[in-house]
């Protein structure tokens, strides 16, 4: 790689959230003539569905088949290996934390990020940590078809945060999809018969979590001059002593090393997936939302079910075939499809 100072979006290995510098650029960077997405926003919500449904499926392995003790430990681990990648591939160059940073310059520096800059993500961090932890614990109370199907309402939630944080407003046919979306949900959840009062408020609590740390990212990441690896570092190094010292705190910690299968290779194996998936989910969390817009980060997440409801029925069970389920799912479905496509026409 040349040492010569460059737009580091044209530079780097990886994908960064920095715009086209001009309107020629953005026009051509569209998925196609008259679409609102462009290729890279197509990318990032792509790449965001597939790490997802991976991610809730080791998650949900070790939490519920090696009954492993402690979410928290996992989302500590997560955030280790996250910071250390990003390290690293800092270290060698490949990536940046700033949009139209000169790598040159700044290895140069003695710092990845300004003291100025750090204090301005606190609020994306706080959020981050809420979003995390009740997000794992979430994942522990319902069965994977439910979990998702509760999950869908993430929607009208960001919607909500993101009228109340920046007065973002969406038209008559984003609104009819959200509510066809909410409906199914409904619909699907009518004939649960595994109903856990504790499971389901913890659910929606996460629906909450994930609507103020969408939003967040959204607003922050336009105001920081931080690109999503950049953001990506600042979370980790403000969030994981946190998390560690309310870990220790907790007794999260000592229970963990106490775990009889901490060494297994099974179980290894699916720590190792887990934060290598959660590093990528990570990124595409924030790429996909810089890109795009809080919502339609929340919207992939609703189209990536189809494939974690399927993979859970077949791997954990959990939930019987219902036609209410079935019913309820197909018009979770359509309802996203219909903001996908009135996403990709501009509507």
């Amino acid at each position: 790689m040349s040492l010569k100072p460059s737009n580091s979006s044209q530079n780097l290995m990886l994908p960064v959230s920095d715009p086209p510098t001009n309107q020629n650029d953005y026009a051509d960077d569209k998925l196609f003539r008259g679409s609102a997405m462009t290729k890279r926003g197509a990318f990032a919500a792509a790449s965001y569905m597939s790490c997802a449904v991976l991610l809730v499926m080791f998650n949900k392995a070790a939490l519920s088949s090696y009954n492993f003790p402690s979410a928290n430990v996992i989302t500590l681990l997560q955030m280790v290996c996250s910071c250390s990648f990003l390290y690293l591939l800092r270290r060698w160059r490949m990536i940046s934390f700033t949009a139209n940073e000169s790598l040159l310059i700044s290895d140069n520096s003695t710092k990845f990020v300004s003291l100025k800059t750090l204090k301005h993500t606190l609020p994306l961090s706080g959020a981050y940590l809420f979003y995390m932890l009740v997000t794992m614990e979430s994942v522990r109370g319902v069965n994977v078809p439910m979990y998702t199907t509760l999950r869908r309402t993430t929607v009208v939630f960001t919607m909500l945060v993101e009228f109340a944080l920046v007065g973002q407003r969406y038209t008559p046919p984003v609104i009819s999809s959200v509510g066809l979306i909410v409906f199914g949900a409904f619909v699907a959840g009518a004939r649960d018969f595994s109903f856990d009062a504790y499971g389901y408020a913890v659910v929606f609590m996460s629906n909450i979590a994930t609507a103020i740390y969408l939003a967040t990212i959204s607003r922050i990441g336009k105001t920081s001059g931080l690109n999503s690896f950049g953001l990506m570092w600042c979370n980790g190094i403000i969030c994981g002593p946190v998390l560690l010292i309310w870990t220790f705190v907790r007794g999260d910690l000592k229970t963990a090393i106490n775990f009889p299968y901490l060494f297994s290779p099974g179980f290894i194996v699916i720590l190792l997936f887990s934060c290598t998936l959660a590093f990528f989910l990570n990124y595409f969390i924030f790429l996909n939302t810089t890109l795009n817009s809080a919502v339609t980060q929340t919207i992939c997440g609703n189209l990536k079910d189809l494939f974690t409801i399927g993979l859970g029925w077949i791997i954990f069970g959990g939930l019987p075939f219902d036609i209410w389920n079935v019913s309820g799912q197909f018009l979770g479905f359509a309802g996203s499809g219909l903001y996908a496509y009135y996403k990709l026409i501009g509507k």
